[in-house]
């Protein structure tokens, strides 16, 4: 049995590292929500994962909605959105292989520091939520199918509210991603539903303040899911799996534990170690 020298085991082990590294040297189109991109998430964890796996990510960030259309397209190799009953019924229809819960976070609404509806303090979206219809306050919507706007407008079924009823009025439909709707929403001094994460991150706050949280309504949980190369054979799954399995591994979830913005823990882990 030959014994390698200290200086031969070391070149192995690199040159197995590099190897390793380069069997997954590919670019993933990773189709993704908006609040992930808009925290600075992807900024902080693509470049570990690029490190420990060697593969890239390019980011598609849209809406929920819109991203899982595009990966039922075959336009992506993994999807990262927030709205767990459509993601299952994206891998229950054979786009998707598996998913995982990943990580969570919570939604806020969050308004001008006037509160004109009389809402700050409450931890009862309900409530907050039929107080500004019946003040018929100005409230800035989302307005497509992102994981927030479905969020949003189960809230405001639970209240047996319509507010697309009042669109143009009081309630205002963007149109548009997290970013723009919080800018509007400042702009016209409207309340709005936020992901955490992005509002933490959020420039433009000026005397914008977290009004209603700590509703257990307001949680907010992110999956992750490769999709099926049976329905698209061009995914990449080899990488977009390894892409998966180190944001699930204990490496993966300390990591997303560890992202920070300002002192304030953007995103909690919970994926499967």
């Amino acid at each position: 049995m030959k014994i390698l020298t200290t200086r031969q085991l070391i070149h192995f082990l690199v040159s197995t590292v590099i190897v390793t590294n380069a069997a997954f040297a590919e670019t993933v189109i990773l189709q993704s929500t908006t609040s992930t991109k808009n925290s600075g998430f992807y900024d902080y964890i693509l470049p570990l994962i690029e490190r420990d796996t060697g593969v890239t990510a390019n980011v598609v960030a849209v809406g929920t909605g819109q991203a899982i259309k595009n990966a039922q397209r075959c336009d992506g190799d993994v999807l990262l959105t927030h709205a767990k009953a459509s993601e299952e019924k994206f891998v229950k229809e054979g786009f998707g292989v598996k998913r995982s819960d990943l990580m969570y976070n919570d939604f806020v609404i969050v308004g001008p520091a006037n509160d004109p509806a009389g809402i700050h303090g409450s931890n009862d979206v309900s409530s907050a939520l039929r107080t500004i219809a019946s003040k018929q306050s100005l409230f800035a919507s989302r307005g497509d199918d992102s994981g927030t706007h479905k969020a949003e407008l189960r809230l405001w079924k639970s209240v047996e509210t319509d507010p697309t009823k009042a669109s143009g009025k009081w309630y205002l439909e963007t149109g548009s991603g997290m970013g723009s709707t919080l800018n509007i929403a400042v702009g016209k001094g409207a309340y709005v539903l936020s992901d955490r994460a992005t509002w933490i991150k959020f420039a433009n706050k000026q005397d914008f303040k977290i009004h209603v949280q700590g509703d257990k309504r307001l949680f907010n949980q992110y999956g992750v899911i490769l999709v099926s190369p049976a329905k698209c054979p061009s995914v990449k799954a080899a990488a977009g799996q390894a892409l998966i399995d180190w944001l699930l591994s204990p490496t993966g979830q300390s990591a997303i534990a560890s992202y920070k913005v300002n002192g304030n823990q953007l995103f909690f882990p919970n994926g499967n170690q």
